[in-house]
This record gives structure tokens, C-alpha cells and sequence, in this order.
């Protein structure tokens, strides 16, 4: 499997947040705008979803219920970051969201 070559974000504020990073720390504070960011630069760099589950730091998991087909990766305790493979080679992946931990 190849290296995710592309992000795609669901909303332009998520792909600027991404970019810029103290409209990150504005938007979800200085903890959850830098982790925000280098979690997005770790999907980028990560080949499969195997070896992000297997680092611990993330928490990666697929969701379940209405959410089933979207991934979730911790940002900071019970904030984490939703995301969508696009490929099946994990080249393409969408961010939907940064939210709260509810039940999967």
C-alpha cells in the first residue's frame, strides 16, 4: 500500500486550520490546534490503517452505528478527529470533524 498522498477536508475551515496554525489555536485552543495538525501530517505519512492503529498515542478505530465507514484518532482526552478513507489504499483520506468522544 501506498502513502497517503492527499487530504481532503469536509469544510474549508477544517483544510485552513490545517494550514494556518494559529487559526487552529483559535479555533480549537492551543492543545487540540497543534495536535489537530501534526495528526493530520501523521495520516499523511502513514501508509495503512494497520499502522496507525498501532501506534497507541492515536487511539485509531473505526466507528460504528450511523457512523460506520468514518475513523476516529485522538486528539486529546475525549477530543478526537474524524476522518473518512477515501481509497482503499489509504491515498486518499477526507477530515469530517473535530469533536467530543460520544459512543461509537
Amino acid at each position: 500500500m501506498g502513502v497517503c498522498l492527499q487530504v481532503l477536508f469536509r469544510t474549508h475551515k477544517l483544510e485552513k486550520c490545517f494550514l494556518d496554525s494559529k487559526l487552529a489555536f483559535r479555533t480549537f485552543g492551543q492543545d487540540v490546534g497543534e495536535r489537530y495538525i501534526q495528526r493530520i501530517q501523521i495520516l499523511q505519512a502513514i501508509p495503512n490503517v494497520p499502522m496507525l492503529q498501532a501506534l497507541p498515542m492515536l487511539r485509531c478505530h473505526a466507528l460504528k452505528g450511523n457512523r460506520a465507514g468514518e475513523w476516529a484518532i485522538n486528539l486529546t482526552g475525549q477530543i478526537r478527529l474524524i476522518f473518512t478513507i477515501i481509497s482503499q489504499e489509504l491515498t486518499i483520506v477526507q477530515i469530517e470533524e473535530v469533536s467530543k468522544h460520544y459512543d461509537d
